[in-house]
């Protein structure tokens, strides 16, 4: 057993990180204090990131061995010298940043060393950055900063050039099956299924695997882009995708913001049911307005799950007119993807993955998410 175990494909990185937990401990100059781990959505950054921390916190003969105290709590979160930083809203705060750049001056407690890892650096705004920058450029001994993004453009040019760079490959869809069924005890086949249909996202991948709601709403959305003929279908079809995402989002966040606000009350020493006291009024909604900005991020990660969705069913469609002899990666789709393919070209193909992709950043750039999918399924239409 390792801490790296759980890194799908990524050979390459973990022999890095590997020397690099080793040379922490002989003093060899294969360790960096700053580091930039980078990769595409599914690859593992975060999960890297921490195995990472748990290797640097090793107390056995091999870095990472998974099995002594420092490296089981920092895999089970509960490390004193190990913190995450990880946004549930669109953006990272100039406080939360503050607050962990501070955090940081101070030395380890109870492992070798202080590790601070920071998911989704591109989160943050240039404004935050710059408070991190000091930071990251004189860190205090025994201090190693993580950031994780996924491409090295997404932070500013003064922070990539002080950390060391470590990028993650997209795994084979195998390599994330080997994972499923290794670790989650899943069927082989279904992990295959599911791996090439989330396209190697480890995350996904898994979700469709056990999670019967979560393929329904993938097929879903996948025969609702299929069925659309005319301008009318278009429109429904981009209503179904918005509640659909839209359910998902409250799905997700409904219970946690049901258990905040209980736990706020009983921190409060308010009853059940007892009104609310103006003077505690300010601290009722500032929990209501983190759980909007928090809802936001969910709805858009559901939107942007279900495009990547249909981008691939339509990426599917162009190698089969293209006859690129490409492995499908909707294999359950195979007789509408066929359909499609012989009903139209591939220039309206190209022309379809285009408006998915626009309707990506739209959304993402705070268009209204109903215009932004009702265009683009518009773009769909092959009556």
């Amino acid at each position: 057993m390792s801490v790296f175990d759980d890194l799908a494909g990524q050979d390459a990185a973990i022999g890095v990180l590997r020397r690099a937990a080793m040379d922490a401990r002989s003093g060899g100059t294969g360790m960096t204090h700053s580091w930039l781990f980078t990769g595409p959505p599914g690859s593992g950054r975060s999960t890297a990131a921490r195995a990472f921390a748990a290797a640097l916190e090793c107390t056995g003969d091999e870095a990472g061995c998974g099995e002594c105290h420092g490296c089981r709590t920092v895999m089970a979160g509960s490390h004193p010298d190990v913190e995450i930083l990880a946004s549930e809203v669109t953006t990272i705060t100039v406080a939360s940043v503050r607050e962990l750049v501070s955090r940081a001056q101070a030395s380890p407690t109870a492992g070798a060393w202080r590790v601070l890892i920071i998911k989704e650096a591109d989160r943050m705004l240039e404004r935050t950055t710059n408070v991190l920058l000091k930071a990251i450029e004189e860190p205090p001994p025994r201090t190693v900063w993580i950031l994780c993004t996924p491409s090295p453009r997404d932070v500013l040019t003064t922070i990539r050039s002080r950390c060391r760079g470590l990028n993650l490959v997209i795994p084979s869809p195998e390599k994330v099956a080997e994972l499923l069924v290794r670790r989650d005890g899943i069927d082989p086949e279904r992990a295959l299924v599911a791996a090439r249909a989330a396209q190697s996202h480890v995350g996904a991948a898994k979700a469709l695997a056990v999670d019967s709601t979560v393929r329904e709403r993938r097929e879903l959305n996948l025969r609702a882009a299929y069925r659309v003929r005319t301008t009318g279908d278009a429109v429904l079809a981009a209503k179904e995708l918005l509640d659909r995402s839209e359910e998902q989002a409250k799905s997700t966040g409904g219970a946690r913001e049901d258990r905040d606000h209980a736990d706020l009350r009983r921190s409060m020493g308010l009853a059940p049911g007892e009104a609310i006291p103006p003077a505690m009024r300010s601290q009722f909604k500032q929990l209501a307005d983190e759980g909007k900005k928090r809802e936001t991020r969910q709805k858009r990660d559901a939107f942007d799950r279900a495009l990547i969705d249909l981008l691939s069913f339509y990426r599917d469609v162009l190698i089969v007119q293209l006859e690129a002899g490409t492995d499908l990666v909707n294999v359950d789709f195979e007789r509408e993807i066929s359909e499609i393919a012989d009903a139209t070209t591939a220039e309206k193909t190209i022309d379809i993955l285009e408006h998915i992709a626009l309707a990506r950043e739209r959304i993402g750039a705070n268009v209204a998410p109903q215009l932004a999918l009702e265009a683009m399924m518009i773009a769909l239409r092959r009556g």
